[in-house]
């Protein structure tokens, strides 16, 4: 059985089933005879790690191996002969006496009847350290083992025997044999520090867990070697017993309900442990723990004195007049024992103010505003006294009272000089103020007199140099004109030391507060006057800014002043400073210059105009900042349209020529030369129908009025006609009276004929072509049977004085065979009409 895939550190193995036994190897033997009936038979290996507390267990099923075999009737038990090669595994006492060496085992093999059998074995103790430990005899197979063994150091050795005969055959399968060392009691139990240290707070009460003294054995575990006891043997001082111990787990809790610190303040516990279970033949070991008392705040702290004196002159201040100390029996420097110092009578104006020494403990009580000989001539105060930390009463102990003390304090009389009342002026002035206004008044009285006879006030040079105060009258007044937007004035207030000086010389001081009040000195304007508006008469957002503050900024009024525009154009509130502009309709598009005036909150009116160009687009950024479309009606067309004109232009133009190249592939008074029988339609007497026209890229063309026939100029003075009726050809043709298209070209003057000698007009040839063209379409593609093809088949009349070619019309039958693979190498504008000759 694999027992380290189930337990890595497994320390204890033992098997459900005492017919089995497992050894540390994972080998499973057999202690007796097993009987095998139909149902099979199993057990529970158990293993243990005793030092992380994890047991696991291992189930093992034995079934009957499936093997065909011959079996007798007789044979209903399997038996099994006990073998001696397969010994039960051997146990050595830890630290044996001897003598050595001392037999522990002996292995032997049944195959010993039948051949001479050698012993050997290797592994720990034997050819492993520790070397020597252990032998066995060759011929009987005795293990001896030649000295004592510490179990701690090896606790078990795990040695492989072998059976061989002489000449190395080994009828045996090697032996893992086990010797376990038995624990012996030879390690007394330790303490795992040499001092243990411990608090509690005083007056805990009983039961609470002060902590706990940790004890060790090297004896085998969950034996009586290592199972530990623990007790107290003396505490010091030896009072009242005060703690105590529990004795399996070593736990030191409190005993008795009366700690107390300013008593005690820490107790001296010597503890002993003792292995096998306490009994008295155990190995015992003692060790000390120190618990000291915590100290609590259960003792309020009382006055040395219950009543003081001090003196003090009138008019100081920040001055320290007396010290007071208490009597607290807690811990020094604890929170316990910190002392809290208050002021709970007498100390109504605040004029007093005590304080706690960290360094002593007293409380030092000072004056922090003058006082008035003249108003009080002595003042008694009273002054308790607490701890930082709160109270923690004792058991059964009464409620702590607070300690108080008076102290009485005697103001001396003093020369005093002038004193302001009050000591500190607020004057709220608004802004743009003109100079020398009068904003208040500030004067000082003599202590002495009452009144402010003989005093002259001035204000130290240094401060605020936009006010003054009148030297005998006091009155405080404006030397600049208040603007918070210049200089120190930014701030909106500025604080002023005033000196009061009587006849004696005697001086006093006071403060002024000078608060700028801001006015309302700007007026509203509209930060962006200048808009593009598209087609989509998308609202313009107006936004005000004004540089005053509040009251007199937002919320804005605004409004359309123009009579005129104010119809056509609507605004809409936004928000407080915010509108938006629309057209009331469809306002013509143009610039409209519209005067807006907003007004603020303080009534301040600021005109505004605002430029909104209604302009011809869809994004602002097209109009590039001019107008597309004057309110005038003038068009101005933007750099976009007008290159999309050019380039309109272009194009059309180049359709001209395209389309006048098509029509006139020939000019006049060119002769046609046999080279050029690629690009042209050379000579041909061959009249026949052509093929079906399967093109369909053929326009059809408009129909006109004009009656006659069509043709191709080829050449000078050779042409080649298909017409309908008498007298109608593209061209005059020598000693011909014929009318043709290039007839129409006429002078104004003596009827003279004036030939085109290089091509024709577009709408001369589609004038001349269309119609017959037209015609002759539609006759071949009025019946896909070919019915009428014989009704466009004419002779004709007329085919061109000193015409080689004769007539090559797709309605002129042919007579002859030629070679007419020319037409297949045309140029693209002759082979559409080719196309339309071939026969359908």
């Amino acid at each position: 059985v694999d027992l380290k895939e189930c337990l890595q550190s497994a320390e204890f193995i033992s098997s459900s089933d005492g017919n089995f036994k497992v050894l540390e190897d994972g080998s499973v033997y057999t202690t007796s005879t097993v009987s095998l009936s139909a149902e099979k038979k199993s057990f529970t290996i158990l293993l243990k790690d005793i030092q992380e507390q994890v047991q696991k267990k291992i189930h093992v099923s034995l079934v009957e191996e499936d093997k065909k075999k011959t079996r007798y009737a007789r044979d209903t038990v399997l038996k099994r002969t006990k073998r001696r090669w397969g010994p039960i595994p051997s146990v050595m006492i830890e630290n044996a006496l001897g003598p050595f060496p001392l037999q522990i085992q002996q292995v032997q093999s049944d195959t010993a009847q039948n051949y001479t059998i050698y012993y050997s074995a290797s592994g720990p103790g034997i050819d492993q350290d520790p070397k020597g430990l252990f032998y066995i005899e060759r011929e009987t197979g005795n293990i001896f083992a030649t000295r004592a063994v510490d179990r701690e150091q090896y606790p078990s050795f795990q040695i492989i025997c072998f059976a061989t005969t002489p000449d190395g055959y080994s009828p045996e399968v090697p032996l893992l044999h086990t010797i376990r060392i038995e624990d012996d009691n030879d390690n007394a139990p330790y303490f795992t520090q040499d001092l243990f240290e411990f608090s509690v707070p005083e007056n805990s009460r009983p039961g609470v867990v002060v902590g706990k003294m940790t004890a060790e054995d090297r004896d085998e575990p969950y034996t009586l070697h290592t199972t530990l006891k623990y007790r107290i043997v003396s505490q010091n001082p030896s009072a009242t017993p005060a703690f105590s111990l529990h004795g399996d787990t070593g736990v030191i809790a409190v005993l008795s309900p009366q700690l107390d610190r300013e008593l005690v303040p820490s107790y001296t516990l010597l503890v002993e442990v003792r292995d096998m279970a306490g009994q008295p033949f155990g190995l015992c070991t003692t060790g000390t723990a120190v618990i000291r008392i915590q100290d609590t705040n259960d003792n309020a702290p009382s006055f040395k004195q219950m009543q003081y004196e001090t003196r003090v002159e009138e008019n100081r201040v920040n001055v320290e007049i007396l010290r007071v100390s208490v009597v607290d029996l807690d811990e020094p420097g604890s929170p316990g024992s910190g002392a809290v110092y208050e002021i709970i009578r007498g100390n109504d104006d605040r004029s007093f103010e005590i304080t706690t020494d960290k360094n002593t403990n007293e409380g030092v009580l000072c004056v922090v505003k003058g006082l008035d000989y003249e108003s009080a001539k002595q003042r008694v105060l009273v002054i308790a006294v607490n701890n930082e930390a709160p109270y923690m009463l004792a058991p059964h102990s009464q409620q702590l009272s607070q300690s108080t003390s008076s102290v009485t304090v005697h103001v001396l009389d003093m020369d005093e000089g002038p004193v302001f009342k009050p000591c500190l002026l607020r004057i709220d002035v608004k802004e743009c103020e003109d100079i020398g206004t009068i904003i208040g008044r500030y004067i000082a009285e003599d202590p002495e007199t009452g009144n402010s006879e003989g005093i002259s006030y001035r204000i130290p040079p240094g401060q605020c140099n936009w006010i003054n105060i009148d030297e005998r009258s006091g009155e405080v007044r404006t030397v600049k004109v208040l603007d918070r937007d210049v200089g120190e004035m930014r701030r909106g207030q500025c604080n002023i030391t005033v000196l009061a000086i009587d006849r004696n010389g005697k001086t006093g001081t006071g403060t002024i507060q000078v608060f700028i009040q801001p006015g309302n000195k700007n007026y509203p304007r509209i930060t962006k006057t200048d808009y593009i508006m598209c087609r989509d008469r998308k609202p313009i957002c107006l936004t005000a800014q004004d540089g005053d503050e509040s009251p007199y900024s937002t919320p804005f009024v605004y409004r359309i002043t123009d009579r005129n525009l104010a119809p056509m154009w609507k605004i809409t509130q936004h928000n407080d400073n915010s509108v938006y502009l629309s057209p009331r309709g469809d306002v013509p598009f143009g610039i409209y210059d519209i005067p807006v005036s907003v007004t603020d909150n303080g009534g301040k009116i600021g005109q505004n105009s605002v430029r909104v160009n209604v302009c011809d687009c869809v994004t602002p950024s097209e109009c590039n900042g001019r107008p597309r479309v004057l309110s005038a009606g003038n068009v101005t067309l933007g750099i976009w349209a007008i290159l999309a004109m050019i380039l309109g232009s272009l194009l059309l133009l180049l359709i001209l020529i395209t389309i006048c190249g098509c029509c006139g592939s020939g000019v006049m008074h060119r002769q046609v030369t046999d080279d050029c029988a690629n690009h042209n339609l050379i000579i041909s007497n061959t009249e026949a129908p052509g093929e079906e026209v399967m093109d369909h890229n053929i326009i059809p063309l408009q129909t006109t009025n004009d009656q006659g026939g069509y043709g191709i100029k080829t050449g000078d003075q050779q042409t080649f006609e298909m017409t309908k009726g008498r007298g109608h050809t593209l061209e005059s043709v020598k000693g011909g009276g014929h009318q043709t298209l290039g007839s129409v070209k006429e002078g104004g003057g003596g009827g003279q004929t004036m030939m085109d000698t290089c091509r024709y007009s577009y709408s001369e040839w589609h004038n001349f072509t269309h119609p017959r063209l037209g015609e002759k379409v539609h006759l071949c593609r009025q019946d896909e049977e070919q019915k009428h093809s014989e009704d466009y088949l004419l002779s004709y009349n007329y085919e061109g004085k000193g015409s080689l070619a004769g007539s090559v019309g797709c309605c002129s039958d042919q007579h002859e065979e030629e070679a007419l693979d020319f037409l297949d190498q045309l140029e693209p504008k002759f082979r559409t009409l080719a196309e339309t000759c071939v026969k359908r």
